[in-house]
């Protein structure tokens, strides 16, 4: 299906949240990687996410009280969170604190879960990745900040697959 061009590499995005309840958005630019004529894609193995609060050697009670961080990668610009059904929907993560000591983590989508082996992952053909993150709670003057590190490679697609992924791409802007 694909013919590797490149080894993995990381891709790196902070996105800054200085509001409670209010989407943040920051853009990850593809067009040095993915080339139409050449039929050429970035292949997704992996999206990783790093939260962390005003400063980087804050802690998080000292920056939001109890609440939710939201944070998604998408192929399309959705403008906003997506439901996990969405085409369009890379990855996403979810931070539960609440002050009484209790954390959770959940990372509820990878892209390798949608190819058969080691070696898949998500191709995208598209000219930008979009990060969407959003938080329910943050202490005034504060911020929190999510590191979106993306691992990927570049690789070159036949002809059909890449028709299949552009249009796939296409069908789900609908």
């Amino acid at each position: 299906m694909a013919t590797k061009k490149t080894s993995m590499f990381t891709l790196t995005e902070r996105v800054t949240i200085t509001a409670a309840s209010t989407e943040t958005f920051a853009t990850i630019d593809l067009g040095s990687y993915v080339d139409v004529g050449d039929r050429q894609a970035l292949q997704i193995h992996s999206v990783d996410y790093i939260v962390q609060a005003t400063n980087p050697n804050s802690t998080l009670p000292s920056t939001m009280a109890d609440g939710e961080i939201s944070c998604q990668v998408t192929d399309l610009n959705r403008g906003g969170l997506v439901y996990a059904n969405d085409r369009a929907l890379i990855s996403s993560m979810r931070l539960i604190y609440d002050s009484d000591a209790f954390l959770s983590k959940e990372t509820d989508l990878f892209p390798d879960n949608f190819g058969k082996g080691s070696d898949d992952g998500r191709f995208v053909v598209n000219d930008q990745l979009y990060i969407t993150a959003n938080t329910s709670n943050l202490i005034a003057n504060k911020a929190l900040n999510i590191t979106v590190r993306v691992n990927a490679s570049i690789v070159t697609l036949g002809a059909k697959d890449f028709m299949a992924i552009a249009i796939q791409s296409t069908a789900a802007d609908n």
